[in-house]
């Protein structure tokens, strides 16, 4: 039986309700940095991607799942991405709404996709790539068992630098 189901939250499929929800977090220019985005999204382009969000993850390669807060509703997002069926790996990224950090959600979430990715996909390895000044995504993935594995130098370029990215990894128990 998969269950994604924690003490204070869930994850589920987008619905088309999320709508507003993903319409924000997307065009938050202040986590751009982190999801690599570079452009707006519009609302027409989000429905298309909520159209399309049943597909099967061996079709697209990635999963994006709503983490649903048992008493405040729709808190955040998290992802499964690049997943490689052959390899049986997959990255993950993770965003919480500001208002509710540091309660736990992340690190529930979090939990909860790793033991759906190892049992039900059947996935090797999950990784995650994080600048070294993301402090509070460092602190997440090294809480739920992932080891900085690696160090890709001057390789992201943000705000007219170059940055290192941080490489984590957990191998399934």
């Amino acid at each position: 039986m998969v269950t994604l189901k924690g003490k204070q939250l869930f994850l589920r499929a987008l619905e088309p309700e999320d709508i507003d929800f993903l319409y924000k977090l997307e065009n938050d220019e202040t986590i751009w940095q982190v999801s690599e985005t570079q452009t707006p999204y519009s609302r027409y382009v989000l429905k298309q991607y909520l159209k399309n969000s049943y597909k099967d993850i061996y079709e697209v390669k990635q999963l994006r799942l709503a983490i649903v807060s048992h008493t405040h509703g729709l808190v955040g997002l998290i992802d499964l991405y690049d997943f490689d069926p052959k390899h049986k790996r997959a990255g993950v990224g993770i965003v919480v709404d500001t208002v509710h950090h540091s309660k736990g959600i992340g690190t529930e979430a979090l939990e909860l996709l790793c033991e759906f990715a190892f049992t039900h996909l059947q996935v090797h390895q999950l990784f995650a790539h994080i600048t070294p000044d993301n402090n509070p995504s460092i602190r997440l993935f090294t809480r739920v068992g992932f080891l900085h594995t690696g160090t890709r130098k001057e390789w992201l370029f943000q705000n007219g630098t170059f940055m290192d990215e941080l490489i984590f990894q957990k191998i399934a128990p």
